[in-house]
């Protein structure tokens, strides 16, 4: 990208340059310099170019409610751009600068919008999860040393005020509390805010709307945003995106699938993660696009999950994207006469698309629903199928423009080695590309991030197609190892996905004392759906041709863990696994022991890696010691961590 200083005088926004369906036209679109096709340095100068090209045409469309007849809030790409110059000046004269980190609590609002893009024009901007403990947040802004806190005014989305509150004498960088107001509150609802806390809305209204006071110049290299990967176990991990990656993201994703100032879409996905901010916002919006936002609990407001199909009809979206979980939900909603022709490419991430998914989609919508890739250590976004391009669930596209990509074997320990695999071989994704991030906030985290050659080893297992496209199996950590042979969880799950009963299903390793895992399958139904665990083990057991991989046993549940962005959460499954392994473990030392039923000691997990085994002292009597060393004796060979008390 270029680095020379550019006037202020805006340019133009992106546009695709051609259509894309084929490897051969990513190569063509490689022949001119990247530094040519690419001179935007800055988020910043996207938004300055966006709102001079496209000025009173709509950018941002907010649904106050999921129902179809309610009149939206609008902002068009003018005032959008004139707000984000306000808050980058507001931020500007609260003292942050460059080097500062800007903490965002926000649900799906136009505010949130304010705040990245402000934000990252004055600073850096650090979205968290609002789901994440207090703990987890502390450490993760205490990690950014963020000094502004801009946060949602009330708890009816996930206590965020009551959270915002909490935080703020925690975290010992933080200076101000920027509160923003729901939409629906009535001017001095709030009342007299406390010390140290400020209305987002009134400072940022005293600031000028045209230009930058700052008169700030920023390069592509400088740190636009911090992105936590996960944050829901472990320590908190801080991915550094410079302005040049994000851009760079923006305008591969307007290049391969080929979007344009006609199109709108309903970005559903959570603002504090990648996808939602940059292939399904910022990408869109470089372009012209019209984006909604679906009410503040976005797609899991049960309303606009209902409605959807008539939302669409109103709203007239040319495209669709939601992650699996959200697709099967959606096709348990009846099309109930609604008009969805405007819909011209569905696209999916985030997790592998099931076959059933996919036909069942098409089946009932008349929709092929495309696949990408995309990790917050490449900015959002790193393989895109093309609309045009159909391809077979798993394929997730073609890589972007100058980007590198290899498949490499694995080693003993499950890492990426130094051996390359020829097209068709599955092994790990490796990638270069300008897109790629800036390492952790904690050098200590790069060193399982990349290759000793400097490749990024995502984690993802996949093989590259006779066209050059990627397809994805799943990923390295959530293979299932028994007696050293590597499962890959998705040939389970395709096999019971294929059960019309099944609506979602995830395979684990369960822990064993002999073969270290055995696969089990956790499985939810679809309303209305019946099926015995037995007939689903069976369905199962029959499709997968692999000995090894023949699922132990399928357990359906009533809801399947998700993460806040809608992905299967697989550690969950791995601790209700591990419980039962380790209560059946219990119940036979019990009957050796002749321990009454009344008397049995309590099993239960404790957070994802731990299962504990509670024994009542006094109801076991005589055998409360016998018990304790005989389960511990059984339970020393489970290759998960456990933990017996008497009490």
């Amino acid at each position: 990208m270029a680095d020379s200083k550019k006037t202020n005088a805006a340019g133009a926004p992106f546009r695709p340059t051609l259509p894309v369906r084929s490897l051969a036209d990513i190569r063509k679109l490689e022949e001119t310099p990247l530094e040519q096709a690419l001179t935007v340095r800055s988020t910043y100068e996207i938004f300055r170019n966006a709102g001079a090209a496209f000025g009173g045409k709509t950018a941002l469309t907010f649904l106050r409610t999921g129902n179809p007849a309610d009149a939206p809030i609008r902002w068009s790409y003018a005032g959008l751009l004139a707000r984000i110059h306000q808050t980058a000046n507001m931020l500007h004269a609260m003292g942050v600068g460059p080097q500062d980190a800007v903490a965002v609590l926000l649900p799906g609002c136009l505010e949130y919008h304010l705040a990245l893009w402000g934000g990252e024009a004055a600073g850096i901007v650090q979205p968290l999860n609002p789901l994440l403990t207090d703990e987890k947040l502390v450490a993760l802004m205490t990690a950014g040393r963020a000094k502004v806190l801009i946060a949602y005014g009330s708890d009816s989305e996930s206590g965020m005020w009551s959270k915002a509150m909490r935080l703020r004498g925690q975290v010992p960088t933080l200076t101000t509390v920027l509160r923003v107001a729901p939409h629906d509150e009535a001017p001095g609802a709030a009342g007299a805010l406390p010390e140290g806390v400020a209305d987002f809305d009134a400072l940022r209204a005293a600031q000028p709307s045209d230009h930058l006071v700052s008169g700030r110049d920023i390069a592509p290299t400088d740190i636009a945003a911090y992105f936590h990967t996960g944050g829901t176990t472990g320590a908190p991990k801080l991915a550094r995106h410079s302005h040049g990656a994000q851009v760079f993201t923006a305008w591969a994703s307007v290049q391969v699938a080929g979007m344009n100032e006609q199109g709108i879409s309903i970005n559903g996905y959570p603002l504090f993660h990648v996808a939602g901010v940059l292939p399904a916002s910022l990408a869109s919006l470089s372009a012209g696009m019209e984006v909604i936002i679906p009410t503040t609990s976005l797609l899991r407001n049960k309303e606009v999950l209902a409605n959807y199909w008539k939302l669409v009809e109103k709203y007239r979206p040319t495209s669709l994207s939601a992650v699996p979980t959200v697709l099967a939900a959606l096709a348990n909603v009846p099309l109930d006469g609604a008009d969805i022709s405007s819909i011209g490419y569905c696209r999916t991430g985030a997790a592998v698309l099931s076959p059933e998914l996919a036909a069942r989609f098409e089946r009932l919508f008349g929709l092929h629903v495309h696949e990408s890739l995309g990790m917050t250590e490449m900015a959002g976004i790193s393989t895109i199928t093309p609309p045009g391009v159909d391809g077979p669930a798993g394929c997730v596209g073609f890589p972007l423009p100058y980007m590198r990509m290899r498949i490499v074997a694995l080693d003993e320990s499950g890492n990426a080695s130094d051996r390359e695999l020829p097209p068709g071989e599955q092994g790990m994704v490796l990638f270069k590309s300008p897109n790629l991030f800036s390492g952790f906030v904690d050098p200590a985290d790069n060193a399982k991030a990349f290759t000793a050659d400097g490749w990024l080893a995502t984690g993802d297992l996949g093989w590259i197609d006779g066209d050059g496209r990627l397809n994805l199996s799943g990923r390295s950590k959530d293979l299932i190892i028994r007696s050293g042979h590597n499962i890959d969880p998705k040939v389970i799950e395709d096999a019971l996905g294929a059960h019309p009963a099944v609506q979602l299903c995830a395979a684990v390793g369960a822990p064993d004392a002999y073969a270290g895992e055995l696969p089990v399958v956790f499985a939810t139904l679809v309303p209305g759906a019946s099926a015995t665990e037995d007939e689903l083990l069976a369905f199962t057991a029959a499709r997968v041709d692999e000995a090894p991989a023949k699922p132990r046993s399928v357990t359906v549940i009533e809801h399947m863990p998700m993460t806040n962005v809608g992905k299967i959460y697989k550690p969950e499954l791995r601790a209700m696994a591990a419980s039962r392994v380790v209560a059946a473990t219990v119940a036979q030392v019990c009957g050796e022991l002749g321990v009454a039923p009344a008397a049995r000691p309590r099993v239960r997990s404790e957070g994802e890696s731990l299962v504990q085994v509670r024994i009542d002292a006094a109801a076991a009597g005589a055998l409360a010691a016998p018990l304790q060393a005989r389960i511990r004796t059984a339970l020393e060979a489970l290759p998960f961590k456990t933990q017996v008390l008497a009490e």
